[in-house]
């Protein structure tokens, strides 16, 4: 019986999402808190969480600190997700989210994680090239310590040569030199949030049409999709299909952390499935606004998921 292709993710800072539950933030004054969780993660690490609960066969690999990869391994465990990672000496970082249950909104407080070398990326690439079956590859977050900003960009041209669809999900000077890059080594797609989106294009998008401008421009560039989200707004598609803003009613948010990475795995969860532009855009709304009702890298079972995604509104942007 042949193996089903899987999905890759690579991180290449992992962290510890510890969250911190608050009745209400305040400022200047000593804040009490309710509840504290720590989860293994990463986005790349959160993609494959919900990929694997949505029984997508999926391999994490990155660079992991050899110091505190427990909660990371134990995560892999428990989700069946195969851990590829490449082991570096140090300790993976903590970042801090502050929970604010009065409005719904989490302050990031990140901090700095590991160091890595030219022969750990090397270590890394040969990796990646050695892996077989690949349906897609997601390549999420920020860059350890020691990296180039190019480390991206010599990723994506790697797979890109064997075929490869891959998903780009970084800011600042990585999205940058990635999107400057020659077409070989451009993403089939990538993921910016609206600020995100902000920093690379050097001016506040204030308004959807504006956003739709930018998006569209990087798509004619050469990459296929352009996925911004936009908070409560949801998330504009950019395709050479055309543009779409498909959004779900707020919810509640449990937590905000996580929401983008699944909307990632959603796109990705799409692929995977051979789905068609309107399905994935569906799933991966679905997949983020299931994603804010929980804490950590999980989804709900999938009826309710396909519930959400039968209730997404889907609107085409002229």
């Amino acid at each position: 019986m042949s193996r089903q292709p899987r999905i890759v993710t690579v991180t290449l800072n992992p962290a510890i999402d510890m969250t911190i539950g608050l009745e209400r933030l305040e400022r200047g004054r000593v804040n009490i808190g309710r509840s504290v969780t720590q989860q293994a993660g990463g986005k790349g690490v959160n993609v494959a969480a919900c990929l694997a609960d949505w029984q997508v066969p999926v391999i994490a690999t990155g660079l992991l600190g050899d110091a505190n990869a427990e909660l990371f391994e134990a995560l892999f465990a428990r989700k069946g997700v195969l851990d590829g990672f490449c082991r570096v000496p140090g300790t993976n970082r903590t970042n801090i989210k502050i929970s604010d249950q009065a409005d719904g909104q989490t302050t990031d407080i990140n901090l700095p994680g590991i160091d890595a070398t030219p022969a750990d990326f090397d270590t890394l690439c040969e990796r990646i090239d050695a892996l077989s079956d690949i349906a897609g590859a997601a390549l999420c977050g920020s860059l350890a310590g020691g990296l180039q900003s190019d480390s991206y960009v010599e990723l994506l041209a790697r797979l890109n040569r064997r075929g490869i669809p891959t998903l780009l999900d970084t800011s600042g000077a990585p999205l940058a030199r990635v999107l400057a890059a020659p077409r070989e080594a451009l993403p089939t797609a990538i993921k910016p949030n609206r600020h995100e989106l902000e920093l690379w294009a050097g001016r506040l998008l204030p308004t959807l049409a504006e956003t739709v401008d930018v998006a569209r421009a990087i798509q004619a560039r050469g990459v296929a999709q352009v996925i911004v989200s936009l908070g409560e707004d949801g998330a504009l598609f950019v395709t050479a299909e055309g543009t779409w803003q498909a959004s779900l009613p707020p919810v509640r948010a449990a937590s905000t952390v996580g929401a983008g990475d699944a909307m990632v795995a959603g796109v990705l969860a799409g692929w995977h499935a051979g789905a068609g532009m309107e399905e994935t855009v569906r799933l991966s709304v679905a997949f983020a606004a299931c994603k804010l009702q929980r804490l950590g890298p999980h989804l709900p079972p999938p009826g309710q998921v396909r519930e959400r995604a039968s209730a997404v509104q889907m609107q085409r942007v002229a």
